[in-house]
C-alpha cells in the first residue's frame, strides 16, 4: 500500500513519452542488532501527564521496527505503538526494555 507522492511542478504533460518522477526515498536496510545504537528514556511531555518509555535510534525497515516494537510490548505486558521511527511503550519500563534489548543483542542505553 504505497502512496504515490505528487510530482513537483507538473500538472499535465502533452508529451506521450513523459515519465513522472516521484519523490520516493528508498527504505534503509536494517542494520544487524550489534550495529544499532538504541536510546531509551522516559517521556511525560504532551501526553496528558502519562508516562511513556521511548526507544529511538533504530535504523532499518519499518516492518522490522514494528516487529521489535511488538516484541517489547509483549515483554512488558503493556500497550504502545510505533510512530515516526520511535517505539512508544506505555508506562515506565526502562529496565525491562533494556534487559530485553540486550538479550536480543542490541546495545541500548538509558538516557
Amino acid at each position: 500500500m504505497s502512496k504515490k507522492k505528487n510530482v513537483v511542478g507538473v500538472v499535465y504533460s502533452t508529451n506521450p513519452d513523459f515519465q513522472y518522477v516521484y519523490d520516493e526515498e528508498p527504505e534503509a536496510e536494517t542494520l544487524p542488532p550489534a550495529q544499532q545504537k538504541l536510546r531509551i528514556w522516559l517521556d511525560r511531555h504532551a501526553r496528558g501527564g502519562k508516562q511513556v518509555t521511548l526507544v529511538t535510534g533504530f535504523v532499518g525497515k519499518d516492518d522490522d521496527l514494528q516487529e521489535l516494537g511488538k516484541t517489547l510490548k509483549t515483554a512488558c505486558g503493556v500497550g504502545g505503538s510505533v510512530k515516526d521511527g520511535e517505539i512508544i511503550i506505555q508506562g515506565d519500563h526502562r529496565e525491562k526494555i533494556l534487559q530485553r534489548l540486550q538479550q536480543l543483542g542490541y546495545p541500548a542505553k538509558i538516557i
